[in-house]
């Protein structure tokens, strides 16, 4: 029986020459990562157990992106306690305020995750790799404290579920809108414990920011991981970025999935998730008059330039309703620079907006965007669950950065021109 993609980097790892689901392995791991919020919950587990050293300090990375700016004095101590671990250990890949950025968005900008490689990080969405062609999947903090001293995971391989896409996107159709439609069509357990492998000739007309999207969002299917295969994108992308070698897997022929789905992208439309599930979806025109109070157009799914440049296209010229609050975040410093050169900024200000520096803020409902009892919030994010972004009462609906930029300015949910 042949191998899937994922079942290939799993048993490179491991040494093995051959893995079937279901096997448990101990695999060797290119990079280990932790946030604000979980790297001192594994720091503590690290120092419990006594290790001495991380395995390589090349290869852990820590991401102060969630409740930064500090929010709170707890928050300030979350930050000090990665900093000093940091230090301790000359941690290479250490981001504080000033030079970090949501860390989905940063690892691959930075070039520290590649095609082929393993990665471990005490965050679900590090699911968001495989559109590099990786394995990448998020752990508890114990898994990770011990990937920090040990360079190594066990894993139990999963079995695959296969996406064979046709055609390409439509006009303000975006990787968001895909996602959201997958999820819509195999609910939130479809891919319980399983790899989301992505294939099919229509891969080729998506962006990388479109993969790294799809990718991000594997998790909300309950899926282990999300990959892509490696093509002329992926090496465009890498290229200049990835300063060492990486390794390109292909799918057997003969690889066993539990089922195949084929997805048409030309027929796709503007897809929006209705709380409190990312799998309560419906097209756009299906959402009827839904007036918002909110919109956030970020975060590691959706806070790239290029849907910086959607928001912006969108809003150029026009003003915010005034009855919503609209708030913009780039994902990574380098992003928010280049908004600037670009005259984003300048955009989404005249219309109204306000620009934050990087951070998963609203994102969990941390800071920079809560909101009250009753208020409904069109997000670029991933997440919609009761709760999510503030009072329990409120609503979360996601989308793509054309809708939510639209919705800002109609003041309920609406599609872009061409849309809704």
């Amino acid at each position: 029986m042949g191998m899937t993609m994922t079942q290939k980097i799993l048993a490179a790892h491991a040494g093995l020459d051959h893995v079937v689901p279901g096997q448990l392995i101990r695999a060797n791991l290119d990079m280990v990562l932790a946030n604000d919020i979980t790297g001192p919950v594994a720091i503590n587990e690290f120092e419990k157990a006594e290790f001495g050293e991380v395995f390589d300090k090349s290869k852990v990375s820590l991401v102060m992106d969630h409740f930064t700016p500090n929010k709170d004095i707890k928050s300030a101590e979350q930050c000090m306690q990665c900093r000093t671990f940091a230090r301790r250990f000359d941690i290479d890949n250490f981001y504080d305020v000033g030079n970090m950025g949501i860390e989905h968005a940063l690892l691959p900008e930075k070039g520290l995750v590649a095609a082929g490689d393993a990665i471990i990080g005490a965050d679900s969405h590090t699911c968001t790799y495989g559109a590099l062609g990786a394995f990448s999947t998020g752990v508890g903090s114990t898994d990770l404290a011990a990937g920090m001293a040990t360079g190594q995971a066990w894993f139990k391989i999963p079995p695959a579920l296969r996406f064979e896409l046709k055609g390409s996107l439509p006009e303000n159709v975006s990787g968001k809108d895909v996602i959201l439609h997958i999820i819509g069509m195999i609910g939130v357990d479809g891919a319980l414990y399983k790899s989301m492998e992505f294939t099919g000739e229509g891969v080729a007309s998506l962006s990388m920011d479109d993969r790294l999207c799809i990718a991000n969002m594997a998790i909300e299917a309950g899926a282990k991981n999300g990959i892509f295969p490696v093509d002329e994108v992926t090496e465009a992308y890498m290229k200049g970025r990835v300063n060492r070698d990486w390794t390109k897997y292909e799918a057997d022929a003969d690889a066993q999935y539990d089922e195949t789905y084929t997805i048409d992208l030309s027929q796709l439309k503007p897809t929006v998730s209705f709380p409190h599930l990312p799998e309560n979806t419906k097209t756009i025109d299906e959402v009827g008059d839904v007036p918002i109070q909110q919109v956030v157009i970020g975060s590691c799914t959706n806070g790239r330039l290029s849907d910086m440049r959607i928001a912006a296209e969108i809003l150029k010229g026009q003003q915010i309703h005034p009855d919503v609050r609209a708030i913009i975040i780039p994902a990574t410093q380098q992003i928010y620079k280049d908004c600037i050169k670009l005259g984003y900024l300048d955009t989404f200000i005249d219309a109204g907006c306000v620009v934050s520096t990087p951070t998963c803020g609203p994102c969990l409902g941390g800071h920079m965007g809560i909101l009250a009892a009753g208020e409904r919030c069109v997000a670029t994010t991933n997440r919609n669950f009761v709760g999510r972004m503030g009072h329990t009462e409120s609503e979360v609906y996601l989308a793509s950065p054309a809708v939510a930029a639209a919705s800002a300015i109609a003041g309920k949910i609406s599609g872009p021109k061409g849309g809704k």
